[in-house]
């Protein structure tokens, strides 16, 4: 029998009521907001992999991972590319789609069709140098360079933004950039 059936039904619905309206809001349970718009032809280009939040889907990568972007009419071509422990290249290629509506700055991207990946731009500086990307869920999230290296006041300020967010920053992990896949 399960322990909630002893608990009258209009006290358990008040108690819930409570519970999910009287709760503060947390940056982890907030609404996700993504940057305005971006520029996907500016954005287009190789990207340097400087701090993620650890995932399943990169578990082999140990240095060196790098994110190149290509503009195929209304898609964006992915192709991700990481230095493994034994010292070979891995290699995944995707497409993207942008989510209509979002100023380019939400994208759907698929490495094994039909499965699609969320992939929002939360933080752009300027001068398209510097990214933090991650996903609605908090459970994925990337902070991206246009070098190998970032200064690390620069690299602090999105790890901040990123927490700011809900994202876990203690969680991240820096990506050792030693030598070019190309």
């Amino acid at each position: 029998m399960c322990k909630f059936s002893r608990i009258p039904h209009r006290a358990w619905l008040a108690g819930l009521a409570l519970w999910c309206c009287g709760a503060p809001v947390q940056a982890a349970d907030a609404p996700l907001p993504t940057v305005a718009q971006v520029d996907l032809a500016r954005y287009a280009g190789a990207w340097y992999e400087i701090a993620l939040l650890p995932n399943r889907f990169q578990k082999q990568c140990v240095a060196d991972t790098q994110a190149r972007y290509r503009l195929d009419g209304d898609r964006v071509e992915v192709l991700n590319r990481c230095r493994t422990a034994d010292g070979t290249v891995d290699s995944a290629k995707g497409r993207a789609k942008v989510v209509e509506g979002s100023g380019n700055a939400r994208l759907r991207v698929s490495f094994f069709w039909p499965f699609y990946g969320d992939y929002w731009v939360l933080a752009l500086d300027p001068d398209y140098r510097e990214v933090l990307v991650g996903a609605p869920s908090r459970q994925y999230a990337w902070v991206l360079s246009r070098t190998p290296q970032m200064d690390e006041p620069r690299l602090t300020a999105l790890l901040d933004r990123a927490a700011e967010l809900g994202f876990d920053r203690a969680a991240f992990r820096r990506t050792p950039q030693t030598q070019p896949l190309d």
